[in-house]
């Protein structure tokens, strides 16, 4: 459901995947690899994201070391620029987190949720009162 603003109201399903030892997988890195796809380069993916080169790096670093074949595959740069493409590997990782993440967004125990998180309407009388001393 959409508010006045068109931001979501309700609850928001985020995913992080442990992926065993160290590895962990969640929107942030699965966004990056989408904006690899969309900018092909790291660095174009990273400043989308707001984050230095260092940084975007490092986590598709940690991606392809928490797979048996790498997510993206990385060109060095220089005069003729670099530049970086997902693998066959990089787009299935994406399409199995976003399919986890619609099946659970589509849980009835995320609609339960919403209904006790629900803000009280106003002709509801509060069942604990607050009184000043």
């Amino acid at each position: 459901m959409s508010g006045e603003n068109g931001m979501t109201v309700g609850p928001r399903l985020t995913l992080r995947v442990d992926l065993g030892g160290t590895h962990v997988l969640g929107h942030g890195k699965v966004r990056l690899l989408e904006l690899i796809g969309e900018h092909g380069s790291i660095s174009r993916a990273g400043r989308a994201m707001n984050m230095s080169y260092r940084r975007a790096w490092l986590l598709v670093d940690a991606i392809n070391a928490s797979l048996h074949a790498p997510a993206v595959s990385a060109r060095p740069g220089g005069a003729g620029g670099g530049g970086a493409t997902l693998t066959a590997e990089g787009r299935r990782l994406i399409r199995c987190y976003r399919t986890l993440e619609a099946q659970a967004a589509g849980l009835p125990a995320l609609a339960e949720l919403d209904a006790l998180l629900r803000a009280p309407s106003a002709d509801v009388p509060d069942q604990h009162p607050v009184t000043a001393k």
